[in-house]
């Protein structure tokens, strides 16, 4: 059963997370802010991962540590779920594309965390989110997984969409490398014998 639950909580922020990576996909996400619901749904839907959030920030400052402790505690609960990361499939990539926009995504699984993104959002604020707040969630989401993750704009336009379309290809190739593969009989996927560390 590879499920995990992460509460984190500071003077800024209560953040729980419970996660089933083996799931449906279905999400039930409460953080009070509107756009970031809607992107950490779609990383449930696209993902297959089974994902409640709860979250209680200090909103009245700004979004930034809501969004980025819960990009944390979500990267702390895939880290628990993965266990040792026997039989996953590990690596995985993506060309996701929204209306006008193409976003690439490449991952690997390995238990070292590295990100790098290049996307490039036109608008400030999607609403009231801001959007430089999506790298932060980013990058928090992976060194607390343990996850090598490049994401990439290729072209597109409108801020939402790019968004939404970086979220959504995170989602599928989290899915394709977290899948277990049948081929590799519980094995570890690293010829050290281990991932990590």
């Amino acid at each position: 059963m590879r499920q995990a639950s992460v509460t984190r909580t500071t003077k800024e922020t209560e953040i729980s997370v419970s996660l089933d990576l083996d799931g449906t996909g279905k999400g039930d996400i409460d953080t009070g802010i509107g756009f970031f619901d809607h992107m950490l749904d779609q990383l449930s839907r696209h993902g297959m991962i089974d994902l409640t959030v709860r979250a209680k920030g200090d909103l009245h400052i700004d979004m930034h540590h809501t969004v980025e402790d819960t990009g944390i505690a979500l990267g702390q609960a895939i880290a628990e779920a993965l266990g040792d990361m026997a039989g996953i499939t590990r690596y995985a990539d993506v060309l996701l594309p929204m209306d006008e926009t193409l976003t690439r995504a490449a991952i690997d699984v390995s238990g070292r965390p590295f990100l790098v993104f290049k996307v490039n959002i036109p608008k400030a604020k999607i609403g009231d989110f801001d959007t430089e707040l999506v790298e932060e969630f980013f990058r928090a989401i992976t060194m607390n997984a343990g996850i090598t993750l490049h994401v990439e704009n290729l072209y597109g336009t409108n801020s939402h969409h790019i968004v939404e379309s970086s979220f959504k290809a995170l989602a599928r190739a989290l899915r394709q490398a977290l899948e277990i593969d049948p081929r590799r009989a519980g094995a570890v996927p690293s010829t050290k014998g281990q991932l990590g560390g």
